[in-house]
């Protein structure tokens, strides 16, 4: 009876070795921004002289067909249309027999959305009167956070490199980021500086709930076992 290491491939880490410097470095330089957005406007309940400068936040921002369009990308991130997507990027995680994956798209999303959920709780901004808070957007925090987690997974499958890796999750995260922050003013559940509050917490979350899944898994992750010779 001999012991032989089990030479089976490590499963694909969710956050690549040559991303983790730079989007360390987002995560940071984005935690201070939400910090400092969120003691800024800390119990406001107006909008700020860059929300102006930007939008004067109300119901009708846009008309029709914009209008729509903003309703439906908003819809993104609503219960329903939240669910469905996570679903769907679960499932075709599983498909591929990429468990840690799946896990990481559950833990990078919920983990941005309650931290953004705390956040309103605890900076206490409000639009269009008491009891709605606004820092930070909820909604853009989710689309921002599914968007980088997919093109985290995207990376690691098609191995690209740090140029080229980091590109396609910043183009990840402005598209989303953008595409929600802009239906969320225009319907004017939330100000600019909400939107990017949310998009911020995003970048602060995901590349810290990536590292986190990598290290619980490579933990759990036996490194031999016994085979019979």
């Amino acid at each position: 009876m001999a012991l032989d290491t089990d030479t089976r491939p490590a499963p694909s880490a969710v956050l690549p070795p040559a991303l983790r410097a730079p989007l360390g470095l987002i995560a940071v330089l984005a935690a201070v921004v939400v910090a400092a957005l969120g003691v800024m406007y800390a119990g406001h309940t107006e909008p700020g002289a860059v929300d102006r400068w930007f939008v004067e936040p109300t119901d009708d921002s846009v008309r029709a067909p914009w209008r729509g369009l903003a309703l439906a990308v908003d819809f993104l991130g609503e219960p329903v249309g939240a669910a469905a997507l996570i679903l769907a990027a679960v499932a075709g995680c599983l498909l591929r027999r990429r468990t840690r994956a799946a896990v990481f798209v559950v833990v990078g999303v919920g983990f941005t959305v309650v931290v953004a959920t705390l956040l309103k709780s605890l900076v206490e901004r409000t639009i269009h009167g008491p009891g709605n808070l606004s820092y930070p957007s909820g909604h853009t925090a989710f689309l921002t956070a599914l968007a980088l987690v997919v093109a985290l997974l995207a990376v690691g499958r098609f191995g690209l490199g740090r140029a080229g890796g980091t590109l396609l999750v910043l183009a990840a995260g402005l598209v989303a980021g953008a595409a929600m922050g802009w239906a969320q003013v225009a319907l004017g559940a939330h100000y600019p500086t909400d939107v990017l509050g949310g998009w911020c917490t995003a970048w602060a979350v995901v590349p810290a709930a990536a590292w986190s899944v990598d290290r619980v898994a490579d933990r759990r992750r036996p490194h031999g076992r016994p085979k019979p010779r």
